[in-house]
Parts: structure tokens; C-alpha cells; sequence
């Protein structure tokens, strides 16, 4: 659980920027927690929100995130819609445009249709907080036959602000997504930094862009290695740290536990009260290295991104990037190189010469990996199109509610997403 601290604050926060944000059961809730009931993200006024603590607790991901919707979409006067990952309410999202005749089915007759991963009983039990609403029904059925661009705040005309758990990294491509299309106009509010079950900070301003987090030095103990890294490595405490500079972050999260590098690099933003307060700048766990090129998620998904902008009326939704070694024999006899596999909206199929812009982007925007390839110590990049809701898919089969890595070392998941394959 989240300190108490934490949570108070959040909630200063929020009713500071959205003076209606807190009104009793005005928050709906989007988070899948499998296998326990979920007291949403710890917070100490449990009356604010009007999804059943229990639906997030169902062992099926999509069946958790489709009734969190319904009840959602029962409670017109929203105010907040909160999810613990943009790429959750991205997918509940996905659900609506998909499933909507049969959402307006349940809310007129106020039932809890069955699905996969949604046992018997506790579908009696949540079937029981419903009732008939065929006014909202028509509402839904009306504007998602409009279509869905801007489709949150005609759901939701009093809706403030979407709270998501994280928006940096990857789950940034999610945030700007939505945005652009089902979110259009609403801000998002990322309340909290957190590495390894550990919460660190908080964010104070929540109609900047770019989150930015107070770190509170009595909720974990934090060290600092600064980047880049010297010799000697000699760790930083908090009142060391200097603003403009980037270190990497070394955790004890609790007392007896392990102290380790949490593989987070954060830049110091400036000072609150004394505080630093920092901005998430990348994940160096999370790095790509065939032959010690070492290319960080962050920065790849920046060259990905640029190469998406060269495919006429491609949309990125997601992708993961594996090294060549873990795919064994099926790989082929060329020296080792990248698989990435992506998915993409308005786009089915690339040519070979849309394909390799992702290789020169990437041979552009590291002069190592290009000499590698120069070379022939690197093989050349392979590109796969994967189907629509590979990546929901890839999550529930995750089955863990943190942040899915999108540089993957797991063989059973890359069978997952390579029996998507498409092209």
C-alpha cells in the first residue's frame, strides 16, 4: 500500500487543479489486479469511486477491465476516470469501440452478460449492483454510433482529468494516442513515481505536460549514482544532488530488504521546499545489446517513432523488440540482429523499403550500431506486423498489472506474439 502520506497528498493535489474531482462515487476505475480484491491504489476514501473494488480482482484481464467499463459508463456525471496504466484505459477504450452494442445491451437491462475469466458467482454478486437504465443505453449507443474520436467527454460531459499510474516510457506512446483520438481534449494527470513496489514521489503540478515528482525522503531510502558513470562508483544522497544533472537510482525500498540498482535514470528538475524534484528520463534496465551496442527503450522507441512518421497514415500502437538469440535456430543463419514486431493502426502491410527505414533511423541515431552494421557484426534489422489486439493479448498473458517491458526476454511470450504475425 501506498503511504498514507502519499495518498493525502494526491488528493490535495487533485482537488486543488479540479475543485470537483473528489464528489462521492465521481471516480471510475480502469486497473487490474489479479488474484486479490483491489482497494484502489490505496487510497483512504475508498466513497470516491464507483467501480466494485472486486471487479479488478477477476483472474481475466479483458473481463476485469469490460465490467470496471460498464460500471463506468453507468455513472454519467464522472468526474475522474482512473487507470493504473495508460495502456489499460487504452484497452477498455478498445472494448467500447468494439463491444458497445452489447455494453448498451447490459445497461438497458441492467445485467452482467457472462465472459471468459468472469466465474458464475461473482457475476451474481456484481450482477446484483445493477439496475435497467435505458436512457443511458440510447446515450451510449448514440454516440458511439457518431464515432469515437473525443468519445470520452461525450460519454462524460463533466469529466476533469484521466489519472493514469504511468506515463513515461513506452506507456507514453498510449497517453499520446489517446490524446489525439478517444481523449481529445482532456488532461492527464500522472499522481506518482514508483520503482520496484516502492513509492518515491509525488507529482505537484498536474496540468504540466511532463510529470515531475517531489521525492519524500522518509518513504524509501534513496541513493544516486551520477550519470554517466565514473570509476569509482560512489553513491549520492538527496541533499547531495545538483539540479540540471541525471542519476541513475539506488533503492532500499524497507528495512532487511535487498539494495539494488532499480536501473531508473531521473534528472533533477529543480527543488521544492528543499526537495528535489525529479523527471523520469529512462530505464537503463531496459536496454537492447547484440554486441554491447546497449540501446535503451527510450531511445528506440524515439527512432521507431521517427520511422512510423516516414509510413504514410500509420499510427503506432505498440511494439517490443527482441534480440535474435532468443528465437533460437528460427532466426536464421545471419549474424545477430533485432526482431521487432509492432503494431499499427491505418496500415496493413509495408513495403521492404518502409521496413529498412527503421534500420537506417536506428543507424542514424547511434553512430555504434551503424559501424556494427557497417561492419557486418549486426545483422539487418527484421520488421513484423503484428494483428490488432496482439499487445492486450501479450499483456494478459503477462499477467502482472506493471508496466509490460517492450524489450522482451521471456520465450513463452515471444510465442505468443509471433503466432500474431500478420506480415
Amino acid at each position: 500500500p501506498l503511504p498514507t502520506q502519499g495518498s493525502l497528498l494526491y488528493l490535495d493535489t487533485l482537488r486543488a487543479a479540479f475543485p470537483q474531482a473528489l464528489a462521492p462515487r465521481g471516480t471510475a476505475l480502469l486497473s487490474w489486479a489479479p488474484g486479490h480484491p483491489y482497494a484502489p491504489a490505496g487510497w483512504p476514501l475508498p466513497s470516491l469511486y464507483c467501480t466494485p473494488s472486486e471487479a479488478g480482482a477477476l483472474p481475466s484481464r479483458a473481463a476485469a477491465l469490460r465490467v470496471q467499463l460498464l460500471f463506468a459508463l453507468r455513472a454519467r456525471a464522472l468526474r475522474v476516470l482512473e487507470a493504473g496504466l495508460a495502456a489499460e484505459l487504452h484497452d477498455a477504450l478498445a472494448a467500447l469501440h468494439t463491444g458497445w452494442p452489447g455494453l448498451a445491451q447490459d445497461l438497458a437491462l441492467g445485467r452482467l452478460s457472462p465472459q471468459p475469466g468472469l466465474p458464475e458467482d461473482v457475476r451474481g454478486r456484481l450482477q446484483a449492483l445493477l439496475a435497467p437504465d435505458r436512457v443511458r443505453a440510447a446515450e451510449l449507443q448514440a454516440e458511439c454510433a457518431r464515432g469515437f474520436e473525443g468519445i470520452v467527454q461525450r460519454l462524460w460531459p463533466q469529466l476533469e482529468v484521466l489519472v493514469v499510474g504511468t506515463a513515461h516510457g513506452a506507456e507514453q506512446l498510449y497517453c499520446d494516442a489517446l490524446r489525439q483520438a478517444d481523449c481529445k481534449g482532456l488532461p492527464f494527470y500522472c499522481p506518482f513515481y514508483q520503482a520496484a513496489g516502492a513509492l518515491l514521489g509525488v507529482n505537484l503540478w498536474p496540468e504540466e505536460p511532463v510529470p515531475r515528482f517531489l521525492l519524500c525522503p522518509d518513504w524509501a531510502f534513496c541513493e544516486f549514482l551520477p550519470c554517466p558513470a565514473k570509476e569509482e562508483l560512489r553513491t549520492v544522497l538527496l541533499g547531495e544532488l545538483w539540479e540540471g544533472r541525471e542519476y541513475e537510482l539506488v533503492l532500499t525500498a524497507r528495512p532487511g530488504e535487498y539494495r539494488c540498482r532499480a536501473g531508473e535514470v531521473l534528472r533533477v528538475a529543480g527543488f521544492h521546499k528543499q526537495c528535489p524534484v525529479v523527471e523520469h528520463v529512462r530505464r537503463d534496465s531496459q536496454a537492447l545489446s547484440v554486441r554491447g551496442e546497449s540501446i535503451t527503450e527510450e531511445r528506440f522507441c524515439r527512432s521507431l517513432c521517427r520511422a512510423v512518421g516516414m509510413w504514410p497514415g500509420a499510427r503506432l500502437v505498440d511494439y517490443i523488440c527482441v534480440e535474435s538469440a532468443l528465437l533460437g535456430a528460427s532466426s536464421g543463419a545471419s549474424a545477430p540482429h533485432y526482431e521487432v514486431f509492432v503494431e499499427l493502426r491505418g496500415l496493413r502491410d509495408l513495403s521492404e523499403g518502409q521496413r529498412y527505414k527503421l534500420d537506417q533511423c536506428l543507424q542514424e541515431d547511434f553512430p555504434i550500431y551503424k559501424s556494427f552494421r557497417f561492419k557486418g557484426s549486426i545483422g539487418p534489422l527484421r520488421l513484423h506486423l503484428v494483428g490488432a489486439g496482439a499487445f492486450a493479448r501479450l499483456r494478459e498473458a503477462l499477467g502482472s498489472p506493471l508496466p509490460m517491458p517492450r524489450v522482451l526476454r521471456e520465450e513463452r511470450l515471444l510465442q505468443l506474439i509471433q503466432s500474431t504475425v500478420v506480415s
